[in-house]
């Protein structure tokens, strides 16, 4: 099968895998999505395919099967329920965090990390009733506790980059650029 490649600013794109992990909120859908259009990759979203899958809303699969069933749904899709290569997958927020995840999606592709302040993740959530995890009495706090609980994967997962106050144009550019250093890397690992 012949790989799908595009031109972008250093030639065809290399065809490997791109993890976009991080928060809920912090573009991961958006600049994944956008990137994929630009360079021709397929574009999935972890959450979206699960539900697709399930027939259940995230929040329905909180409440029905537990959050434990819904991170094992979680893991199936990045051990097998996506293209292995020209793929941009948003993941859950939560992913990383799992035991071995990070160690999963640096195997199968590049990991970049987008990140965003409490308070723009707040601001971008707000009166969004699909987030069963902010649906609490004061989801500020829950986010900074989540975060706080979170941060040191996400550091650990892979390049961060910050999407506060920057526009959508400029996020898929620089994600770009360290998805395509970065994946010159993995595929110079993979030979060895």
């Amino acid at each position: 099968m012949k790989r799908k490649t595009s031109r972008s600013e250093s030639g065809k794109t290399p065809g490997v895998n791109l993890y976009l992990v991080g928060f809920m909120a912090t573009g991961k859908s958006t600049v994944g999505r956008a990137l994929a259009s630009r360079i021709g990759y397929r574009f999935c979203d972890s959450d979206a395919e699960i539900e697709r899958r399930t027939g259940l809303s995230i929040p329905q699969i909180f409440e029905m099967e537990g959050e434990e069933t819904f991170r094992r749904y979680e893991r199936e899709f990045i051990e097998d329920g996506h293209p292995d290569s020209n793929c941009i997958v948003a993941c859950g927020g939560g992913l990383v965090a799992q035991p071995g995840m990070t160690e999963l999606l640096k195997k199968k592709g590049v990991v970049i990390c987008l990140f965003a302040t409490p308070e723009t993740i707040l601001k971008r959530t707000s009166g969004n009733r699909n987030r069963p995890l902010l649906n609490v009495d004061d989801p500020e706090k829950q986010i900074r506790d989540l975060m706080e609980k979170r941060e040191p994967f996400y550091r650990r997962a892979g390049t961060m980059i910050l999407t506060d106050n920057r526009s959508l144009s400029e996020l898929v550019e620089h994600v770009q650029r360290v998805y395509l250093r970065e994946a010159k890397s993995f595929l110079k690992d993979g030979e060895t």
